[in-house]
């Protein structure tokens, strides 16, 4: 059965919940996943998401599928550390000291994709790509076990709903994941649900806030240290 074929026939999935209190088996397992070409649902440091192996084409295309996401609106990826930070994006004009400020964090940042990134579904309308290191080390640990592979990232609810705190919040898609790992409930307040703050960062000095998310007063005053104006 090709790839194709095989996530048309996603419904069928009999969902695994794992249970992430035993930190090591839980992350295996994720990574099993994931390099068998499936999108699955995890925790992160601001909401729950839908990930999968952002250099695989089926597997980005499935993600669009289950979410009902226009192919033509952009997901953000989620790599370790600043060196894949840097290798997926064109981030040569931004400092440690700045990327160090803002990440890992609630804070996704836009640049333009690098030559290394070759995925025909991902962000097809645009040169640029939103990249993510959550402080959480769940996530981390299973990006450093993919061995440089990032994951393509977005919140787990459908398209234009609101986004998940908790694994019981997105149930109606549990059928079309192999797998969801479950941390309990994220956040003490509301305030989580707004995710991620997305800024672009892809011009030398300059920045847009491009969703205001839970950092945006913090990210504002990063732009300020660092001297960068607002477009």
């Amino acid at each position: 059965m090709n790839m194709q074929l095989k996530f048309k026939t996603f419904k069928m999935f009999q969902t695994q919940i794992f249970k992430i209190n035993s930190e090591k088996p839980s992350v295996d397992a994720a990574e099993r996943f994931i390099r068998e070409g499936s999108v699955i649902a995890l925790p992160t440091d601001t909401v729950y998401g839908l990930a999968c192996d952002a250099s695989n084409a089926c597997s980005v295309k499935a993600l669009y599928d289950i979410k009902g996401r226009d192919d033509l609106k952009p997901v953000a990826i989620c790599v370790a550390d600043l060196k894949s930070f840097k290798f997926w994006g064109n981030a040569e004009h931004l400092s440690d000291e700045l990327l160090n400020y803002l990440l890992p964090g609630p804070v996704t940042i836009v640049v333009e994709k690098s030559e290394n990134l070759h995925n025909p579904y991902l962000n097809t309308g645009t040169s640029k790509l939103g990249i993510r290191i959550p402080n959480f080390a769940f996530i981390q640990n299973l990006c450093q076990k993919l061995n440089n592979r990032p994951l393509a990232l977005t919140s787990a609810n459908r398209s234009s709903e609101p986004s998940s705190l908790s694994i019981s919040e997105f149930k109606e898609l549990w059928p079309k994941l192999p797998a969801i790992f479950d941390y309990g409930k994220i956040g003490l307040t509301e305030e989580n649900r707004l995710a991620s703050t997305v800024i672009d960062l892809s011009e030398p000095g300059r920045y847009t806030i491009i969703r205001e998310g839970v950092a945006g007063f913090l990210t504002r005053k990063c732009m300020k240290t660092f001297n960068i104006l607002e477009k």
